[in-house]
């Protein structure tokens, strides 16, 4: 039903979800040839995770924002802030609402997020949370996949900030094959 009513103009759709990269590839996101071993040079450190916060709205605009480290609830907060400062502006002068599917994660449950979700609906945004176990059912999961299998394939990493730009221009990549921008938020993002 949301899907339609995007489709349709009469609401705002997007999806939201964090992911994260290391220095070191998976082996699994990698290709090779039939009979040939699976063979990757490894980086001398393993390094920090780089973490990522996701917010997509299909053929429109990718919004994300990278950091070492895993995401709190202050930094969810902070992002959905902006956008319901955005759904507000939209509301004003369309009555069109923002709607947001994500998943379940401690991040977008915490009694502090819970706090802020009438305020966020009287400005136009609402959260649409999956059912438990259906991440399958959110598309910005397929982008993430696509990230790493096809824009960071089989490749190792000297430090974060290299790994860092690699996916900055992943990201960029994928949008201009897609036809979507890529903006970039701060939230606590790296030096």
């Amino acid at each position: 039903m949301l899907e339609l009513a995007a489709a349709a103009g009469e609401i705002d759709l997007l999806y939201t979800d964090e992911s994260g990269c290391c220095l070191w590839s998976a082996a699994s996101y990698s290709y090779y040839f039939k009979g040939e071993q699976k063979r990757q040079e490894q980086t001398k450190k393993r390094g920090k995770r780089v973490s990522l916060l996701g917010l997509w709205q299909p053929l429109v605009t990718f919004v994300c924002s990278l950091a070492l480290g895993s995401w709190k609830s202050e930094d969810f907060i902070k992002l959905m802030d902006e956008q319901a400062h955005e759904a507000q502006k939209i509301y004003e002068l369309t009555g069109r609402i923002r709607v947001i599917v994500l998943d379940n994660g401690s991040i977008h449950t915490s009694k502090v997020v819970q706090q802020k979700f009438s305020q966020w609906e009287a400005q136009g945004l609402y959260l649409f949370f999956l059912p438990p176990y259906c991440s399958e059912m959110n598309p910005i999961e397929l982008e993430w996949e696509h990230l790493k299998r096809d824009e960071l394939v089989g490749q190792m990493f000297e430090s974060e900030s290299e790994l860092a730009f690699h996916v900055t221009e992943g990201l960029e990549a994928r949008g201009e094959r897609h036809g979507h921008s890529v903006k970039y938020v701060n939230l606590r993002g790296l030096k």
